[in-house]
């Protein structure tokens, strides 16, 4: 009898929550909270492209629409990372 394979990473990255203020994204067993403000990518999104977010290397997080990559820092710091208009 065998469960699941000794090592094997069970945590996912997903995003668990979409509100009014901005969206929730599970890594690591950590949640973040990505506010409008910082990311307003995601505001005008349709959800099913908010919901889908892959990890292609640890801690850089892709959305292929609406085509948003984005790392782990600048989600932890997004002070760090204004927004510039140009």
């Amino acid at each position: 009898m065998s469960s699941t394979e000794h090592g094997a990473d069970t945590l996912e990255t997903e995003v668990t929550n979409v509100s009014n203020n901005g969206i929730w994204l599970l890594s690591g067993g950590k949640e973040y909270f990505l506010a409008y403000d910082d990311f307003p990518w995601f505001k005008e999104a349709a959800i099913g492209q908010v919901l889908k977010v892959e990890e292609p290397s640890p801690g850089h997080f892709h959305w292929p629409e609406p085509d948003v990559d984005l790392g782990l820092e600048s989600i932890q710091h997004p002070d760090k990372y204004p927004l510039a208009a140009g």
